[in-house]
């Protein structure tokens, strides 16, 4: 066991038993850091947003792809009692814009984004050194840490607001459940625009004092490199991963002998899915369930003991899982009902909609709109998602946001998107758009065009069928079920 310096008392609710030590921290593909040297990075981004003004209770908003600079940004926000929305920077200018307006962020550590009009540092204009001594830091458990995005059913994008209260306790539950200790590696691969990344394989192994390295993305070739090289002993990942590795060529050496446990979240997977990869690459997949307004996980299957296949296991230690029906009663174990959850994860709300946020939480339970079913030792399993989200390779897409945009189009009447099961990504979106008789010759590759202009690529349609009609409900609503039993039986 590595020999690790005698420990200070945290003073950061993030904070482990190895801060301020010489253990290894953070390292991605250019440089490491020390959990002093993290510190003292972090500090001195503090130092430098103390100078700018920003300060308790004010936002600043993280384009950055996955580095030690991003989390040099968080963690220096946090220093200061600054809230951080992390943007996905893939986002086109116009996402960028909405986010940034949204969440009324005064800094942009970043890109440039036109049409901005707020401050902006590059990742090189990080300050690395404090010119002060290092400050004691002492964090309001009760202020808002993220306001992380995630599209609501209106297809505009809600600010969903964690506060470190939130983080802690979702660190704590993720350490606890997977027995993390100072030995153990984590192998970042997931964007950390999403709350899986943070919490999962940044905080909960900074809260025990472990290490971790960062990819900037995933790709099968360096994910087998990285894991080869710097010996992670768990990762975190989606289904789509998951996909990727199962079909590795039996040449490909995945040396995954470091590895004591993958996670798999963020969307459902196959059983057969994740029994292939276990019994290739010889480790324990546990998957898990939750919301970012649940901060991340709320079920989980165990290490040990028992692991159901098709299930995601049972609630974490903390929260509490009930299935209920329409009037929101509690359904016989067994029966399906919309899954609700509530515990110390639960989100604080959504940024500046009191309306979404009291039908959201209700009573202190979070209304997940998914329908599940639990069995008699608590095991979840996910039935259906009453919402119309597609979820693409672990990404939430909402068809409603793609068909506000579809709609800008001068020749477009109307536009409806729903997922096209894809056997890689889980889900993949198609439109069907109904054209102006008067558009002239205008074709689904200028419509896929004009969405390109405006929509990262994840939410671009894969298909787009120009129809004389759309199918209709009796009330004369878009009948969105139809349209998924046609691509089914097309398919």
């Amino acid at each position: 066991m590595t020999q690790r310096p005698a420990p200070r008392l945290p003073q950061l609710p993030w904070e482990g038993p190895a801060a301020g030590t010489e253990a290894p921290a953070v390292r991605d593909v250019r440089r490491e850091l020390s959990y002093r040297g993290l510190e003292q990075e972090s500090a001195a981004v503090a130092e430098q947003l103390r100078a700018l003004g920003v300060g308790d209770g004010d936002v600043i908003a993280v384009m950055l792809p996955n580095s030690i600079e991003l989390l040099v940004a968080l963690l220096g926000a946090w220093r200061v009692g600054a809230a951080v929305t992390p943007l996905n920077p893939t986002f086109t200018a116009r996402e960028a814009r909405y986010q940034l307006a949204d969440s009324g962020a005064r800094l942009l550590i970043g890109p440039e984004i036109e049409g901005t009009g707020i401050a902006r540092l590059g990742p090189d204009d990080l300050q690395r050194e404090p010119r002060e001594d290092i400050r004691d830091g002492h964090v309001d458990p009760h202020r808002i840490a993220l306001i992380v995005y995630t599209s609501g059913s209106t297809g505009q994008p809600k600010g969903v607001l964690l506060d470190h209260r939130n983080l802690e306790a979702m660190a704590a539950q993720m350490a606890g459940h997977f027995h993390l200790t100072a030995d153990d590696h984590a192998l970042l691969v997931l964007p950390l625009f999403h709350v899986n990344s943070i919490c999962v394989t940044f905080l909960a192994p900074l809260s025990v004092g472990a290490q971790i390295t960062v990819l900037e993305r995933f790709a099968p070739a360096s994910f087998v490199d990285a894991v080869r090289r710097h010996r992670p002993t768990y990762f975190s990942a989606v289904p789509a991963i998951f996909a990727h590795l199962s079909v590795l060529p039996p040449e490909v050496e995945f040396d995954a002998s470091s590895l004591r446990f993958a996670v798999c979240g963020a969307a459902p997977a196959s059983a057969a899915l994740l029994a292939r990869c276990e019994e290739r690459f010889g480790i324990v997949i546990a998957e898990g369930y939750g919301l970012t307004e649940a901060t991340c996980a709320s079920a989980c299957n165990p290490l040990e003991g028992p692991r159901k296949p098709g299930t995601v296991g049972p609630a974490l230690p903390g929260q509490t899982i009930r299935i209920i029906d329409a009037e929101g009663g509690e359904v016989p174990t067994g029966d399906r009902g919309e899954i609700v959850v509530s515990g110390p994860t639960v989100m604080r709300g959504y940024l500046g909609r009191p309306d979404a946020t009291a039908e959201a939480v209700r009573d202190g339970w979070l209304h997940t709109g998914d329908i599940g079913v639990l069995d008699a030792d608590g095991y979840l399993a996910i039935v259906d998602r009453i919402k119309d989200m597609i979820i693409r390779g672990g990404e939430n897409i909402y068809p409603k946001e793609i068909e506000a945009f579809l709609a800008l189009h001068p020749a477009v009447v109307e536009a409806a998107v729903v997922g096209r099961p894809d056997a890689r990504l889980g889900e993949v979106p198609v439109a069907q758009v109904v054209v102006s008789p008067d558009a002239g010759a205008i074709t689904a590759d200028d419509l896929l065009a004009h969405c390109a202009t405006g929509l990262t690529k994840i939410k671009i349609p894969v298909a787009l069928d120009i129809v004389e009609a759309l199918p209709r409900n009796p009330v004369g609503k878009i009948d969105k079920p139809a349209l998924r039993r046609a691509l089914l039986t097309h398919a």
